[in-house]
């Protein structure tokens, strides 16, 4: 069984569709990537599976559980994790304390022992602790543990961001756009990052980019969306000489 089951996803935001009839297998292991232009529907997919939006129609299941109609917490609690377009840190908190909020997801002690640091409270804080500054050093970030995180370059914060995705222990890892903002060395560092974390963390990967760089060096399977629509699926050689594809980008006419 797929790890992931998208059928005849739709949403409409009023009268305007912004997906129409997605459909999507998705096996463990793979890296797939969603692309299309501007308004095609890729945050959106990501907003209907990760439960932000409940689908008008459509069934998303994860693992054999259904998803719609679970809220954002549940489905992280099951396995699934995701970054933003817009890196969304705690930008006046230290590296360490980003990673540590994660990490709450799996506390074990009650809120009366929180209040008075009773029974488990020491001992899960200490686990807590020692796991994010473990996914610190595994991220090359432990030295900067303690720097705030709205200081860290541009580049490490995307860093950052991956490495608490990843303090939630998920199985499928959600990324929105991880390559907005970069140059090209800058994306081939965060090539090489996707693919470790991949085969590190035995995770399944659905890449929304608009970098093509990134898209076509690193995805084995590609869907092409435009305007809520899946217009092509394929390999990244396949989708480069699609005409269609080439057209929803390039515009009508274009293409001969």
């Amino acid at each position: 069984m797929p790890i992931l089951q998208v059928r005849d996803l739709t949403h409409y935001f009023g009268g305007l569709r912004a997906v129409s009839d997605f459909n999507l297998d998705l096996e463990k292991g793979e890296l797939i990537g969603i692309i299309g232009p501007n308004g095609a529907g890729k945050t959106t997919i990501f907003n209907l599976i990760t439960g932000v939006y409940r689908p008008s129609q459509g069934s998303i299941k994860f693992d054999g559980v259904e998803l719609v109609g679970k809220t954002p917490n549940e489905i992280t609690a099951l396995g699934i994790a995701r970054t933003f377009q817009n890196i969304r840190l705690f930008k006046n908190l230290s590296v360490l304390d980003n990673v540590r909020i994660a990490c709450y997801s799996q506390i074990g002690y009650t809120p009366w022992e929180a209040l008075f640091h009773l029974g488990r409270y020491s001992s899960h804080e200490e686990h807590i602790t020692n796991e994010a500054l473990d996914l610190l050093a595994i991220f090359d970030l432990e030295e900067l543990a303690e720097e705030t995180s709205k200081n860290l370059p541009y580049g490490f914060q995307r860093r950052l961001e991956i490495a608490r995705a990843m303090a939630t222990h998920p199985r499928l890892l959600l990324l929105d756009e991880p390559a907005a903002g970069m140059n090209p060395a800058e994306i081939d560092e965060l090539m090489e990052l996707i693919r470790w974390v991949r085969e590190k963390f035995d995770v399944t990967i659905i890449l929304v980019e608009h970098q093509m760089q990134l898209v076509m060096g690193i995805c084995e399977r590609i869907k092409v969306l435009d305007f809520g629509v899946t217009i092509a699926e394929g390999s990244p050689i396949e989708i480069q000489n699609n005409a269609k594809v080439l057209e929803a980008y390039l515009g009508k006419g274009s293409v001969k």
